[in-house]
């Protein structure tokens, strides 16, 4: 029975990286159009909601994937989450997921942008907390909370890599709201060159890190699945 739970685990696992990366090019894809100066207000807002139909999924993969890890990680003795703790960590990002999808669901108004900035904070938690954990396991060579020796570095090294991906996605964010601020000038005061340099600009910087972004996803389910050190 455990071993048919790890199974279900794994498959969970790539489900969730697959939409993760494959959602977060269908976001890619949508955002441009968004920054077209040759389509009309209307069609650039139908992209931008797209774009915000679509980053739904990857989303919620993103932090789904912290439990399962977890759990799998459990079951390879190599995880600082184990016992009562493992629920714990389910039961906290099904709390999460719901804030996150409050988000989506009330977007565009002011209770959206204050579940989104909540939604911001938690992940100022999350990130230490990955990197401690993993962290702790590369300096030390021990499972933190656990003390037991490890000979395999690849889930530590994961915890940090996700991490800093998380911080990525934060910039991302963060990058993209001026867009929010180009919609309403471009609404009020019609395309202007100086409004629209916001969008380009803004896409330029987005691109970049979109590429980051992917290698650190790509080099995450690498480490999964090879498991090399």
């Amino acid at each position: 029975m455990e071993i048919y739970m790890h199974d279900v685990l794994r498959w969970m696992h790539v489900i969730f990286a697959a939409y993760w990366l494959g959602g977060e090019w269908g976001v890619f894809n949508a955002s441009t159009n968004v920054a077209n100066a040759s389509l009309t207000l209307e069609d650039r807002l139908r992209h931008m909601e797209t774009a915000y139909r679509i980053d739904i999924l990857p989303r919620s993969s993103i932090i789904w994937l912290l439990p399962v890890g977890f759990h799998m990680a459990d079951n390879l003795s190599l995880s600082p989450v184990t016992g009562v703790w493992v629920p714990v960590v389910w039961v906290a990002t099904g709390i999460w997921w719901c804030l996150i999808f409050a988000a989506f669901w009330h977007r565009g108004t002011k209770l959206g942008i204050r579940l989104t900035e909540l939604d911001d904070k938690v992940r100022y938690v999350v990130i230490p907390m990955l990197w401690l954990l993993g962290g702790y396991t590369l300096v030390t060579d021990k499972v933190l909370f656990v003390g037991d020796t490890v000979d395999q570095y690849w889930f530590a090294t994961k915890l940090v890599l996700f991490g800093f991906i998380l911080i990525i996605g934060l910039s991302l964010r963060y990058t993209m709201k001026d867009w929010a601020v180009a919609f309403h000038r471009l609404e009020a005061e019609g395309s202007k060159p100086e409004i629209e340099h916001i969008f380009t600009s803004t896409l330029a910087k987005a691109r970049k890190h979109a590429y980051i972004y992917w290698i650190g996803i790509g080099t995450m389910a690498f480490l999964g699945v090879t498991k090399p050190f």
